[in-house]
């Protein structure tokens, strides 16, 4: 009885690990800037990294494997969110301040002068006979 609750238990948190490492990894590539996308990476990340070691630490059982978990688990608390901070502090005293929207803008219109048809020229390049 409680081996069953013990394996449902770490089985709801390695699923709720692999869907919080999922939606930020989702954030990661739909969100337009930076900072936002520094947010959802980290927040989620830490989270999820949480759940999944949590759930193996269940799993584990009173084992030496378990105080590896746990020992993994108390680094990662400490340094994922610092190097989160640093990079979004970093990123904030750097001196490249373009934003997401912006570069997006950029590389929408490179690709509708890259994407143009082949056939449609240039105004000068029309008239070159009539000069």
């Amino acid at each position: 009885m409680t081996e069953t609750i013990l394996m449902l238990l770490s089985g709801l948190a390695l699923a709720l690990g692999c869907f919080f490492m999922l939606s930020g990894a989702i954030g990661l590539l739909r969100f337009p800037d930076f900072y936002t996308r520094m947010h959802a990476a980290g927040v989620t990340d830490t989270l999820a990294t949480f759940l999944i070691i949590g759930g193996l630490m269940l799993l584990a059982g009173w084992s030496l494997a378990l105080l590896k978990l746990g020992l993994i688990l108390l680094f990662i608390f400490f340094t994922s969110p610092a190097a989160s901070h640093a990079l979004a502090r970093a990123a904030q005293h750097s001196e490249w301040k373009l934003s997401g929207t912006e570069a997006r803008g950029e590389r929408d219109r490179e690709a509708k002068i890259l994407d143009a048809p082949a056939d449609v020229a240039e105004p000068d390049a029309l008239n070159t006979d009539k000069v």
